[in-house]
């Protein structure tokens, strides 16, 4: 901000004269408002006030302004003293064993009287009066959280000892992971980036949640925990806008501003938290600033001239990290000693008076003042920007330095450092042995520890699912998706919406259906619902809608049931894992199903569909526009020929790709069974596509292989002499059925059809059969379903998918017979369907020639029927592979 030379001294005493009046007589919000008021004003007669967004780098909350802390300081600083100890003990002595498992210790370090305060003072536990607080804990301060649940008698020393160590059970995971701490972890966050995006929606879903009259159990909140370095992932920034214009003032983000990210500083020749403040404040937030420890209170009273301020506002991040490394004397001589006034200023303290001078966040008082604040603010999302040292107290082990977060190891003396430096009474042979330290049940501390907890309703983290098992509808009630749709043509995804029509209606789990659209309803057929169940929005519908004259408007409700996000992926998925993890969260079990373009779905946020698998989500994620070649016009990056790859990646994911509505409404029902009703822990993903076409009544006794992703869909003449079984999934299942019938007009060539619904599916009950063989060599030799249904069948054997080949070849050492795999390897392409099929050698024609040549390679036909059938079929025996760049 440009700086103006002060024409009248007198006169701007004058007026800062008369705004202290307003701030001693009338309060802040007054204050405030003229100011505001006469700045609107100046504007308005064209005068040229830029915006700033920063304000001065001290604390937002004066000395004189901040709460009085309410608690016992001296007990808290002890219980605070003992956790930090244990949680470097845990770290440093697990890296004495050979396997050196890793951990951190200097995140927890700088942020642990952050984590304190909320235990002793804020953070509900979930129980009769309150919904609970969720808390998002940052993955890299895991170490803390477990020394304070030991304090708690809630983890053993035995637990303690086995951090890193789970392979054997009672062990206790690297980060944050509800699926492998299912009783304590909520939230996955160590993937950066991820903990704040998912905090935002999560608060979101807690308003919708509200508005619809699930949930009405106390002042909730979401915290969020966040590294200043950790800002730089796009998903920490990418929703702040949303959470400022929908007023969620029941979320706070709290940033631990240790300046440091993981190899060096976070702006070494800037300021993050200025920078933060900026971005924060623009985006509609409110902001607290606790830069400055309680020893600095004074020197700022004493700072009339401002010079103190402006000192600490020339001084980067650089170099701020610089004095935390050495001492008192250095501070001196480097930050003080630019101006003779701060000099003298500091002239009666020591070198060691002035290395106590704090950072706010190292500051109980500061730190419980600034949670009071952000608790009490009512209209805006809150944020504190807390500074802190990386590695408090560590000292030359990691406290400030560039290699501070990856230090994991502590030697003899930086052991004995720091039992010192936090007075925790253990010898230097136990300090040295990083022997874990917990007061007496009957102590003070524990007392009060445990006193403080029971005041807030119980311990945090605790993940306690809703064991709630739901009535889900039989599959008789879709009926008419089991039928024939005789000459009437549908997609795939209209069946979809068809079945979610029929559940939303449903009286036993209607109302906890959640539907997530990004931006594209009317693509997927969905825009009847926004009239039949409304999108939801906090505060209704304040316009009329350009379409108000038409059956299907355009309609917004506060107690709508539709999450409908704008162009947002990230931000719906974000949505779908609150919904899906809703049962675990708040005591209400909600069933998501959140679709979307296929392509922008695990490849965009892939990241976000692991950590739902981590978070033990349950819903329905739905591909739509799925496949390579069925968006036939939109070309390279929106057809996907990978999805189910991804799908298959993540442990719990179950996924499908159907062809025929009966498919669906089988896999769907069977979904709900599982998910809400057995309450498994999975989650699906089913592949739906936008081309129309007649769909057949479901085969008898079909339902089992559709669910194991396999069934016989039509049988050849058992008696043919030559013969071949044909595979396929999705779209390209048709292809194959088309297939069948050439080779029987062309080349006398019979085929049995096998529909795949789930290649994924069968690879896993393959490798289970496999595994299970292996380790019981004497016992009952199980036989994967993929051979049980194969076998005796005359091969060989063609697979043909809409997707890489990859997805089709997983089950190649199951098959029992020689295997040919078709599908959609390279860059997508625009065009009509027909050509991109043969482009990518998927259509009936290739299919075919497929089958021709494999019973060739088996010496059933000869190799010039092959040569005849590529002739007869105009196909292109010297054009380019689809994949080849």
């Amino acid at each position: 901000m440009a700086e103006f030379h002060d024409l009248d001294p007198q006169e701007t005493r004058e007026w800062l004269d008369a705004l202290d009046g307003v701030l001693e007589a009338e309060g802040a919000e007054r204050a405030h408002f003229l100011v505001e008021k006469l700045v609107d004003h100046a504007r308005q007669d064209g005068v040229n006030i830029p915006y700033t967004a920063t304000t001065a780098y001290i604390n937002t909350i004066p000395a004189h302004l901040q709460a009085k802390h309410p608690g016992k300081p001296d007990l808290e600083e002890r219980i605070l003293a003992y956790t930090r100890w244990n949680a470097a003990a845990m770290v440093a002595k697990a890296n004495r064993d050979p396997a050196e498992p890793g951990g951190h210790i200097s995140s927890f370090a700088s942020a642990a009287t952050l984590y304190d305060v909320g235990w002793n003072h804020f953070w509900h536990a979930a129980n009769d009066n309150h919904g609970g607080d969720l808390v998002y804990f940052q993955g890299h301060s895991a170490p803390g959280m477990y020394a304070r649940a030991f304090l708690e008698g809630r983890i053993s020393e035995d637990q303690l000892n086995k951090f890193r160590r789970e392979v054997d059970g009672d062990g206790l995971s690297s980060y944050p992971h509800p699926w492998l701490m299912p009783d304590f972890w909520q939230f996955p966050t160590v993937s950066m980036g991820l903990g704040p995006l998912m905090a935002i929606y999560q608060a979101r879903f807690m308003k919708y949640l509200d508005d619809r009259g699930f949930t009405q159990k106390g002042d909730r909140h979401v915290w969020c925990f966040c590294g200043d370095g950790e800002m730089d992932e796009p998903e920490s920034l990418g929703a702040i806008s949303l959470a400022g214009r929908e007023k969620l003032d029941n979320l706070i983000f709290v940033i631990n501003c240790n300046l440091q990210r993981l190899d060096g500083p976070v702006r070494g020749n800037g300021k993050i938290i200025q920078e933060l403040e900026g971005d924060f404040r623009g985006s509609g937030w409110n902001v607290i600033k606790v830069v400055w420890g309680s020893g600095w209170d004074a020197l700022l009273a004493q700072d009339k001239k401002g010079l103190l301020q402006k000192r600490m506002m020339e001084v980067v991040d650089g170099e701020y990290q610089t004095y935390k490394s050495k001492n008192g004397a250095y501070v001196r001589e480097h930050f003080f000693g630019k101006y003779p006034e701060l000099l003298d200023m500091v002239a009666g303290m020591t070198d060691n008076d002035i290395w106590k001078l704090t950072r706010g966040g190292n500051d109980l008082f500061k730190v419980y003042a600034a949670y009071k604040a952000a608790v009490e603010h009512k209209g805006q999302p809150t944020l504190l920007l807390v500074k802190t040292v990386k590695g408090f107290g560590v000292g030359a082990a990691g406290e400030s330095q560039n290699t501070a977060h990856n230090t994991k190891k502590l030697g003899d003396d930086d052991l004995l450092h720091l039992r010192d430096r936090f007075n925790i009474p253990l010898s230097d042979e136990e300090a040295k042995a990083c022997t874990f330290y917990r007061p007496s049940e009957d102590s003070q501390e524990y007392k009060y520890m445990m006193e403080r907890r029971a005041a807030l309703g119980g311990f945090i983290p605790s993940r306690k699912p809703v064991n709630e098992p739901l009535e889900v509808p039989g599959l008789d009630a879709f009926k008419a998706m089991l039928e024939s749709s005789g000459e009437r043509e549908m997609s795939t995804t209209m069946a979809f919406v068809r079945i979610l029509n029929t559940l939303v209606k449903d009286k036993q789990i209607g109302k906890r259906i959640v539907p997530i659209v990004p931006d594209e309803s009317r693509t997927f057929g969905m825009e009847g619902m926004f009239r039949q169940l409304g999108i939801w929005s906090h505060v209704g519908q304040l316009y009329e809608p350009q379409d108000a004259d038409q059956l299907m408007f355009y309609k917004e409700s506060k107690t709508g049931q539709i999450l409908q996000e704008g162009i947002n992926e990230a931000g719906a998925m974000s949505d779908w894992i609150a919904a899906a993890t809703s049962y675990a969260n708040h005591g209400h079990t909600m069933i998501p199903f959140y679709i979307y373009y296929s392509m922008f779905g695990f490849q965009r946020i892939g990241d976000l569909a692991w950590a739902a698998g981590d978070l033990r989500a349950r819903g329905f994620l739905v591909g739509g526009t799925a496949g390579r070649t069925t968006l036939n016009g939109e070309g390279l990056q929106h057809q996907d020929g990978h999805g189910h790859l991804f799908a298959e990646f993540i442990p719990s994911c179950v996924s499908y790709d159907p062809t025929f509505a009966y498919e669906l409404a089988v896999i769907v029902q069977d979904g709900m069974r599982r998910m809400y009703q057995n309450q498994e822990n999975i989650y699906y993903y089913l592949s739906v596509m936008n081309e129309n076409y007649a769909h057949p009544a479901m085969p008898a006794g079909a339902e089992e292989g559709i669910l194991k992703g396999m069934y016989l869909f039509q049988e050849g003449d058992k008696k043919a002499k030559l013969k071949v079984q044909l595979l396929g999934s999705g779209t390209i299942f048709r292809e194959v059925i088309a297939a069948a019938e050439l080779l029987k007009a062309d080349f006398g060539v019979d085929a049995d059809i096998w529909s795949c619904t789930s290649f994924n599916e069968l690879r896993r009950d393959g490798q289970a059969a496999v595994r299970h063989n292996m380790m019981n060599p004497l016992g009952e030799q199980q036989v994967p379903y993929v051979s049980k249904l194969l076998e005796g069948r005359s091969g060989p054997f063609i697979a043909s998918t809409d997707y890489k080949r990859t997805y089709a070849d997983q089950i190649r050492e199951y098959v029992p017979g020689k295997y040919v795999v078709l599908g959609c390897d390279g860059f997508g392409r625009s065009d009509s369907r027909q050509a991109l099929r043969r482009f990518f050698e998927v259509d009936r024609y290739y299919v075919a020639v497929a089958a021709l040549r494999a019973l060739a390679d088996e010496g059933k036909i000869g190799k010039d029927v092959v040569a005849q059938a590529i002739e007869k079929y105009g196909i292109n025996a010297a054009k380019p592979a689809p994949w080849t760049v």
